[in-house]
């Protein structure tokens, strides 16, 4: 784990802002050769997708106060939400609201357009976690089986309250493995759909999917800042995955019929 790629003494360059950096640019540049099948404009779709993305930053920090309100309660605690990567559905949100507003103003079509996105989100946030296993942050449970990992870093413990020489399931690695799985699936799948037309089915599968593995994957999250709903008995996140799978699902089968008609 190496939070800091580089230490210059007065100045730090973040691993994890470096790796969702390197996701940002292959994310904009997959999107903007899927913009091109799709028929859409590729600098109009790349210009949206930078927007949204800020939007996505945005959402995720204002998720990971309402989880987490001790962020605010100081001025390091400010510093810590600058450094902290924030909740990823709630960058998924305000990505969403950021992107209806756009496609209203733009006049994009929004189907192929969310279908052509779809896969390009994946693939960044399989390099977001990445970031986050190298920063520490999103770490799992105890865990004493052979694949478990040790952190070691005190800049990781300082930040995001990682624990420090204690077996943790790899959680971040999961997630990591699984967006990349998720990102190959999606690609086929555009690849198969653009002839016969994007209704948003690659869009609803890539939420359905994801739906499901952040739900079970939450199981093995040992961080308390993700917050807790119903007393306890679920994260923050799961409470969004059984929202967002029932949606995806409505969306994949009225894709396909939009493609077939």
């Amino acid at each position: 784990m190496h939070p800091i790629l580089i230490d210059l003494g007065f100045i730090e360059l973040p691993t994890y802002g470096v790796l969702l950096a390197v996701g940002l640019v292959l994310g904009l540049w997959t999107a903007r050769l899927r913009a091109q099948k799709a028929g859409l404009p590729p600098e109009k779709v790349v210009d949206f997708g930078v927007w949204v993305v800020l939007g996505g930053l945005l959402g995720g920090k204002v998720l990971l106060v309402v989880t987490d309100p001790s962020y605010l309660a100081s001025f390091q605690g400010l510093l810590s939400l600058l450094r902290a990567g924030g909740v990823f559905y709630g960058g998924l949100l305000g990505a969403l609201l950021l992107a209806v507003v756009l496609v209203r103003r733009w006049r994009l079509p929004f189907w192929p357009l969310a279908d052509s996105l779809a896969p390009s989100v994946a693939l960044g946030h399989f390099f977001g976690r990445l970031g986050c296993f190298f920063a520490g942050c999103c770490y799992g449970a105890s865990c004493h089986a052979p694949w478990a990992v040790v952190f070691s870093d005190p800049k990781a413990a300082a930040i995001s309250g990682t624990p420090l020489g204690v077996p943790l399931h790899p959680t971040q690695l999961y997630e990591a493995a699984f967006n990349l799985a998720n990102y190959a699936f999606l690609a086929w799948l555009f690849r198969k759909s653009v002839q016969g037309g994007l209704g948003g089915q690659v869009l609803g599968f890539y939420l359905v999917n994801y739906g499901v593995a952040r739900f079970v994957i939450e199981f093995f999250r040992g961080d308390a800042d993700r917050g807790f709903v119903l007393g306890g008995l679920l994260s923050t996140s799961q409470a969004i995955a059984l929202l967002m799978v029932p949606v995806g699902v409505l969306l994949t089968i009225r894709g396909f019929r939009r493609a077939r008609t």
